[in-house]
């Protein structure tokens, strides 16, 4: 948190500008190596680490780094494989003073490994057809999800600065339960990831039958397999790491695709038509982005001087499924109390204001203008 304010409040430190700022990166491939250029374009001075020298190397040759090592730095990003990423957190812990999170998109299993303040795991939902160090890309997150998920222990100052440091890059930052992350991302992303390679298995296997199979696939088939080509070993890690929660989706997914199965055996056309339909209004539906000012609001949120409430605020505004676009805290220098400013959609906040009156809360409403 930033001093106190002649009025006596404080507010979260605004990352913006990062002159003078020092971040590290674990890991520099595509994720790691993106999140480090588009630090270094905000004007942080960065420097990392990679299980490959050639690796470090180069990032210091191209300008991606300024340094190889953690020396200095104020907030950490692991961005090593799901099976690696305890280790590597520890070790940055040990190694700076500074605020740690990962980028791994198994998030329970790390979430009960690393029990520290400083910590906070984390998701970018972000991606590219690029690999490694040469595909790292600075508008990667532009308009992406970032996933934050605190545990009992992380203290509110991390959530905050993590929060407005990834929002800085572009994300749309998320917060929710480490569980309820693993059982979300299951079915957006792993297992859609584990249909596509399946679908694309059997058009190869077709093809050798139909030689022009694969000539003709386009389009739609080409969209749909595209994350089929994700590296096999990052998702080797991430099915084990996420095992009861893809066997889940799994087990839906099969039993729908049976129904559907059947719906066309039957040659049942009304049947058939209502799970289109039904599918082309849910998509549709999926949230879209940036919102101009006058179509803001801010939820104010009178709170205690404690830990937990900034988590507590923020996780009930993921689980509404409610995007937050801004955050500031004030604390008060002579009260145990503050206040929490949200910023979220003007047609959102109603829900917002609801959800947090049912847990207790005393929030009230401010358009912007």
């Amino acid at each position: 948190m930033s001093a106190p304010d002649e009025t006596g409040a404080s507010a979260v430190t605004n990352p913006q500008n990062g002159v003078g700022r020092t971040a590290g990166i674990v890991g520099l491939g595509l994720i790691g190596g993106s999140i480090a250029v588009a630090l270094r374009d905000r004007g942080w001075r960065v420097v990392g680490l990679d299980n490959d020298p050639a690796v470090v190397e180069a990032a210091v040759d191209q300008g991606v780094i300024a340094e190889a090592g953690l020396g200095g730095a104020e907030i950490t990003f692991v961005a090593v494989p799901a099976g690696a990423v305890t280790a590597a957190v520890h070790h940055a812990l040990e190694a700076t003073s500074g605020l740690v999170t990962d980028v791994a998109s198994v998030k329970g299993q790390i979430a009960k490994e690393v029990d520290d303040q400083r910590f906070i795991a984390g998701h970018p939902m972000a991606g590219s057809e690029h690999s490694g160090l040469a595909g790292a890309n600075p508008n990667l997150f532009d308009g992406a999800v970032w996933v934050l998920c605190p545990s009992a222990t992380t203290e509110d100052v991390t959530l905050a600065e993590v929060r407005a440091v990834v929002a800085d890059l572009g994300a749309d930052v998320v917060v929710i339960d480490p569980d309820r992350h693993d059982e979300v991302v299951a079915m957006i992303s792993h297992v859609p990831h584990l249909t596509a390679a399946t679908l694309m298995r059997l058009a190869s296997d077709r093809s050798l039958e139909h030689r022009a199979l694969l000539r003709l696939a386009a389009g739609g088939f080409r969209d749909m397999t595209r994350i089929a080509s994700g590296d096999p070993g990052m998702w080797i890690d991430i099915c084990s790491s996420n095992k009861n929660a893809i066997v889940a989706v799994l087990d839906d997914l099969i039993e729908s695709l049976g129904d559907v199965r059947s719906i066309i055996e039957a040659d049942d056309s009304e049947g058939l038509r209502n799970v289109l339909t039904e599918a082309r209004s849910a998509r549709s539906n999926l949230p879209s982005s940036a919102l101009h000012p006058s179509e803001l609001t801010e939820v104010h949120v009178p709170i205690t001087d404690q830990p937990g409430e900034l988590q507590q605020v923020l996780t009930l505004a993921g689980e509404l499924n409610i995007n937050v676009y801004d955050i500031e805290i004030s604390h008060s220098a002579t009260r145990d109390r503050g206040l929490l400013v949200v910023v979220v959609s003007t047609a959102t906040a109603p829900m917002l204001d609801a959800g947090l009156m049912a847990i207790g809360y005393r929030p009230h409403m401010k358009t912007l203008q």
